[in-house]
């Protein structure tokens, strides 16, 4: 774990975006202050057939309450050999009750990991076009 934190620290030192201009701080795409994005790891537990796991989550109604309401979907992807990735935008107030449903739910089927997670497209196009025209 601490290897992990390290590397993010590493990572934001690095590749962290310069403090914004008081005119860009209004840009509520720039900082959202009503939601945050979530990133969920589902690790399959390999020690499960495929068939078992769909038994379990039929048996826990996963599919029926996760994600729970409220919460919007931005990505969900199979990581080969991994299980699947899940990436959700919800507000701060939902937090709990999608733990809650992941709790209840996943845990049979998966281990899972949570990280917060910010979006730093647009960023990085600006970035990347300044890099490109010679700015």
């Amino acid at each position: 774990m601490r290897a992990v934190i390290t590397f993010w620290v590493l990572m934001m030192t690095v590749i962290a975006p310069p403090a914004l201009k008081a005119s860009e701080q209004k840009d509520p795409t720039l900082l959202p202050k009503d939601f945050v994005l979530l990133t969920v790891f589902l690790k399959h537990d390999q020690s499960k057939t495929l068939a078992e796991i769909g038994k379990e989550l039929k048996e826990t109604k996963f599919w029926a309450k996760f994600p729970s309401e409220g919460v919007e979907v931005v990505g969900w992807y199979v990581m080969m050999g991994i299980g699947q990735v899940v990436i959700l935008r919800v507000t701060p107030e939902r937090v709990r009750q999608l733990n809650r449903a992941i709790e209840l739910t996943a845990w049979r089927s998966f281990r899972t990991e949570f990280y917060l997670t910010y979006d730093l497209h647009e960023f990085a196009k600006k970035k990347r076009a300044e890099a490109q025209s010679g700015k």
